[in-house]
Order: C-alpha cells, then structure tokens, then sequence
C-alpha cells in the first residue's frame, strides 16, 4: 500500500461513517494520477494555499477599506479564522478536517476587492448580476493555473459553491437542495458566521464605531462578554446539537442561533450600513465603476482576451475587476484617470 492507501485507510478507523472519505470522492473534473503521499482533499487544501486568488486575499477588505492599523481584519485573516472553527467542529464530530479546512479556505477567493460594497458595484454592472461564491468556483475551475484551474474534488467544489447566506439567511436548516451535499461542507456555512460576527464585533469596537455596551443585551447575556466566550458558547451549541441529531446534518439550539442572527442584524444596522464606516465605500464604488468603463476601452491591455474572445468582454471585465486587491484598484485608477506633470524646472 502506499503511504496515501494507508492514510484512507486510517480514515475509514477514525471518522465518523457520516464522514467525506477522500477515497470515495467523486472525483475531480478531469482525471488525474492520485498522489503517493496525500489523499484527495489534503491535495485540494495544499492547492488552494499556493494558489494566487488566496495570497491576494491579505490586500482585500473584510469590513473596514484599507485599514492602516495593523490589527484589523483583512479577507485573509477572516478566512483563516473560519478555517480555524470550521476544523474545531469537524474535530468534534469526526468529520474530515482537510475537506472542511479546504472549504473553509477557498470560499471566498472571489471576493471583490472593497468587500460586499465591490461586489455590489460588479453585480450592478455584471448582466446577469454577481455573485462572490460563484466567482469564487470559477476561480478554482477556469482561472487558477494558467487557466488550467485547479482542479479540485468535486466535495470541496460544492462546498465552495453552497456556502453563502446573504443577509438574512439562517446557517442551518435550510432545504436540502440548498445546502451542501457534505456534513462538512454544511459546517462551512456556521464557521463563517461565528466568525464574521465574533470578529467585526472587534474590529467595529477598536475603530470606535460601537462600544461594548452597545451590544444587544439579550444575546450578549447568552452568547458571552467576550469574543472567546461567545465563540466557545457557539461551537458548543453547533456540536452539542449536531451530534444528539446523529450527524445527519449541522445543527443549532433554536435560542442560541436566535442569540447569534440577533448580532448579525445589530451589526448591519450599526456596522455594515454605519455612515461612518460606509463613507469611503462611496469612493470605492466609484473607482470600481470608472475602471469597468476603462479597462473595456483597452481590452488588449488588461483583460484576458481568451475570455473575451469565448464568454465576452463583460465577463473578462468581471474577472479583472473582481481579482484586483484594493491597493491594486486604487493604483490603477491613479494610473488611468489622475494626471501627471509632464514638466518639471
């Protein structure tokens, strides 16, 4: 047996038989010889690290446009802290870690930059509209490698592409249809909740938006004080409560994730949607706006004219615009709309 043989084997000893096994995946969207040492999903998590959509996620907004203080969150430490909960709940319940960590990285290497404010303007100028989690498995299927994609399992796909909420949606207990066909894949959806709310919480309160006291008290009363507690309270109530429903599928106490939606919809009305907060996204929108226009005037120059030739210019706009870091998009617009001296003494 080879090293990978043995390790599936282990797999089938360890996790729970609710659990993904990489050697019954479903298999990647064209075949490829398996690897000597790393099983299918360990081969996805270690691709989409080296990947370049995920190193430009450390210059891409979470909440806060190109924040100078060193300790706010950006896009990439958001991701690294779902992947963190994501793998502390599927330790748990003996789910696979490497296809929750997977999921949990790659979900969203397709945000816009200038977080949701980007990906409004792109869905505003995109036919069709835009949607971060489609972009993102576009990413891994067409545009990493050359092109060539990066050719993930077909469980770390659909986790990718099942992951997102909106605004008002519930983390768990939606139609079957609408969640991920993994047990893993369904933890995503709860990560990266705890997470956004945990940690905006604290990033709102270091930029003096909100004070502590500010807080709803009802669901500060059941969730905790502190970021810890309310993490530690929440991965609790999601295992405590997946594992009495036999592992069928992720669950939450309904109080708890009453608690936890309470947070959410405070934070729209008192972050998210804060003048203070939002005001340099009105900026934003407008750099993001100017250079759709621009980078279609010189198509030969920006885009990637393969795209252009099969899907269209508008789609080839899309995948620029919707790749660019903020520093990169706030670059360019210098480059192409502020003037230069052309004299000097």
């Amino acid at each position: 047996m080879t090293i990978r043989e043995q390790l599936e084997a282990r797999e089938h000893e360890i996790l729970a038989p609710q659990a993904a096994k990489s050697a019954a995946s479903k298999g990647r969207l064209r075949p490829e010889r398996e690897d000597d040492v790393r099983p299918a999903f360990q081969r996805d998590r270690d691709r989409i690290i080296h990947c370049k959509a995920f190193r430009r996620l450390k210059h891409k907004t979470q909440v806060f446009f190109a924040p100078t203080g060193d300790h706010y969150r950006t896009r990439l430490t958001h991701t690294l802290e779902v992947s963190q909960i994501a793998r502390t709940i599927a330790k748990v319940l003996r789910l696979h870690e490497e296809l929750t960590e997977a999921i949990a990285l790659g979900h969203d290497l397709g945000h816009t930059p200038f977080g949701h404010a980007g990906e409004r303007v792109i869905d505003t100028l995109m036919p069709g509209g835009f949607n971060h989690y489609e972009q993102s498995l576009r990413i891994v299927d067409i545009l990493e490698n050359n092109r060539l994609g990066l050719n993930l399992s077909w469980e770390v796909r659909d986790g990718i592409a099942k992951h997102s909420k909106g605004k008002s949606g519930a983390p768990v207990g939606m139609a079957p249809e609408l969640r991920s066909s993994t047990v893993e894949g369904q933890i995503m959806r709860v990560a990266d909740l705890i997470a956004y709310v945990n940690h905006d919480i604290d990033d709102a309160v270091r930029a003096g938006i909100l004070k502590l006291e500010d807080l709803p008290a009802d669901p500060i009363a059941m969730l905790g004080t502190t970021s810890s507690a309310r993490i530690g309270a929440l991965v609790k109530d999601v295992v405590t409560e997946t594992l009495a429903g036999g592992l069928s599928d992720i669950r939450m106490s309904g109080p708890v994730l009453q608690a936890l939606l309470a947070l959410r919809s405070f934070l729209f009305e008192a972050v998210y949607e804060n003048a203070v907060a939002t005001a340099e996204f009105r900026k934003a929108s407008d750099i993001l706006s100017g250079l759709w226009e621009k980078v279609r005037e010189q198509p030969t120059e920006f885009l990637d004219l393969h795209t252009v030739e099969e899907e269209g210019l508008d789609a080839a706009t899309r995948d620029f615009i919707a790749g660019m870091t903020d520093r990169y998009a706030v670059r360019l617009f210098e480059q192409l709309f502020i003037p230069k001296p052309w004299a000097t003494d």
